[in-house]
């Protein structure tokens, strides 16, 4: 139907008509504006920290700890250049040799949410599973930050 909803702006002398192909899901995915009854409903970007460390997979362990330390931090995202989320580090991986790398010690599949994603369904998730953090990305797997179960806890119940 955005096809013919396009054309029939045009139609209707628009000039700058634009069809989001990907798909109604994929822009609310992404955390872009939208109407309706559930414009207003709190989403997981909502609640994300953002300034949550990161690090590349060629980083040294003994690097990470540091940082870690330093910011009062637990979890490293392990990110490439575009942000794109290739893993995650807790502090428990980081107690090896110094010169490991984070791509050896990594965990290669954090769970992730999207930003229209229920916070509800990911405290939920987190309090089943026992865990504490969970990772909040675009539809193209860019970091956008992270969900602390505390957080959640505080704000949602």
């Amino acid at each position: 139907m955005s096809a013919r909803a396009a054309w029939r702006l045009i139609s209707l002398g628009f000039a700058q008509v634009y069809r989001y192909k990907p798909g109604k899901m994929d822009w609310l995915a992404d955390g872009l504006p939208a109407e309706g009854e559930e414009a207003g409903s709190p989403r997981a970007k909502d609640y994300a920290r953002q300034d949550v460390p990161t690090c590349r997979l060629s980083d040294a362990i003994a690097q990470i700890r540091q940082r870690l330390q330093q910011a009062g931090e637990d979890i490293c995202v392990v990110v490439n250049e575009e942000r794109v989320v290739l893993g995650l580090l807790t502090a428990d991986q980081l107690d090896g040799h110094p010169q490991i790398t984070a791509a050896e010690v990594m965990s290669s599949a954090p769970r992730t949410y999207r930003l229209s994603a229920s916070p509800e369904k990911a405290l939920d998730y987190m309090r089943r599973n026992q865990v504490d953090t969970v990772l909040v990305t675009t539809t193209d797997g860019q970091l956008f930050g992270v969900l602390k179960r505390e957080d959640l806890e505080a704000n949602i119940g």
